[in-house]
């Protein structure tokens, strides 16, 4: 008895210090979610499907909107997110091909280019995209010239994919269509762990197309 009044005492306690609510507490060593962490942790819409707000091009080419979705022009360009840097986070968006050998590229964690997109490709890292058998060799799902995916996912020219890329430290786990396809550990010290994201507009005959860009930064 003397246990359980002891405990429901304690309980009183942390009640009186969170204002009443014993649930802001944190239990078996957890740490408690403060109300930044929640506000941060709540996904933010990259393209709001009408224009191109909060976006920039750097390099030739670019991107349309068209139907609620970008649309790949010209190339080789970077269609970038400059309003703001991420450094962990799970970033999801819908693409998909017209065609057999389309190709284009989805770029995590690279510094401000400027109008030069060879910065994304030095130093960031690109999901690849590109199903063209006859192509680049490095294929969809690939971190581009740093490990292949060990298993295929896409679906077939004029359907949808969905990637899922969860960027936490050094690591990328690249998820496509529900499936994990690559899990990346970065050792290069040239490649930082927070920038910008962006999409590759790849060259003329490439009409790549993207919808449902959402961020969700997370916090270690």
């Amino acid at each position: 008895m003397r246990a359980k009044s002891t405990v429901t005492a304690l309980v009183a306690l942390v009640m009186a210090l969170s204002g009443g609510s014993a649930a802001a507490a944190p239990v078996d060593g957890a740490t408690a979610v403060t109300t930044r962490d929640r506000d941060c942790a709540k996904p933010i819409r990259l393209f709001d499907g009408h224009s191109l707000r909060g976006w920039s091009q750097a390099g030739p080419g670019g991107f349309d909107v068209e139907g609620g979705k970008l649309v790949s022009r010209g190339g080789m360009g970077l269609l970038w997110y400059s309003e703001r840097t991420f450094a962990d986070y799970e970033l999801r968006l819908k693409w998909r091909v017209t065609a057999e050998t389309d190709n284009s590229g989805v770029f995590l964690r690279f510094p401000d280019p400027g109008q030069d997109p060879w910065v994304a490709v030095d130093r960031g890292y690109e999901i690849q995209i590109n199903d063209n058998p006859g192509g680049d060799p490095q294929k969809t799902g690939t971190v581009y010239n740093f490990q292949d995916p060990f298993r295929t996912a896409s679906k077939p020219v004029g359907k949808w994919n969905e990637y899922r890329l969860v960027v936490v430290g050094q690591r990328y786990r690249i998820y496509l269509n529900d499936v994990l396809v690559n899990d990346f550990t970065s050792t290069d010290p040239a490649r930082g762990t927070e920038g910008h994201v962006g999409l590759q507009n790849h060259d003329p005959d490439s009409r790549t197309e993207f919808r449902d860009i959402w961020i969700r930064p997370l916090h270690r």
